[in-house]
């Protein structure tokens, strides 16, 4: 079955608010390698100007993997998650993520499109507050494997 290109612009609901948690953070960190002392300790993050620990860039897939689940789920697409392999991801930040954070995710597909038997599927989440305050945007590119 291939992605189906008419659901380019569907918006997709608002995921409950994330809590960003200091151990989240740290644990994120030590799990990539980010070693800066800012992803870590409290005070080290307040003396760059954070209010607290500060998520390394990359930290927002934790979000954005789960609110783009909606999409992946969705039948009427037709992704079938077993092809699936990651093809990009792009992060564009307002502002750093802080532990202390709520955030909450909105998925769009930005784009649906074939090439040489495989589907390529771009998702925007924004990340934002919930009072709508923006965070990060994060753009990931899905290959649907071909059947050949």
């Amino acid at each position: 079955m291939s992605l189906d290109p008419s659901f380019v612009g569907r918006t997709y609901p608002p995921t409950a608010p994330y809590q960003v948690g200091r151990e989240k953070i740290r644990e994120f960190a030590t799990a990539i390698g980010a070693a800066d002392p800012a992803h870590h300790d409290p005070q080290a993050a307040r003396a760059l100007g954070h209010s607290d620990v500060v998520a390394p860039p990359t930290f927002p897939i934790v979000l954005t993997m789960a609110a783009n689940q909606q999409i992946i789920d969705d039948p009427a697409l037709g992704v079938d998650y077993s092809r699936v392999v990651h093809g990009d991801q792009r992060f564009a930040y307002t502002r750093p993520v802080v532990a202390g954070d709520e955030l909450v995710c909105v998925s769009v597909i930005d784009a649906v499109s074939s090439r040489g038997g495989h589907g390529f599927l771009t998702t925007r989440t924004e990340v934002a507050t919930p009072a709508g305050e923006p965070v990060v945007t994060v753009w990931s590119k899905l290959v649907v494997r071909g059947e050949g």
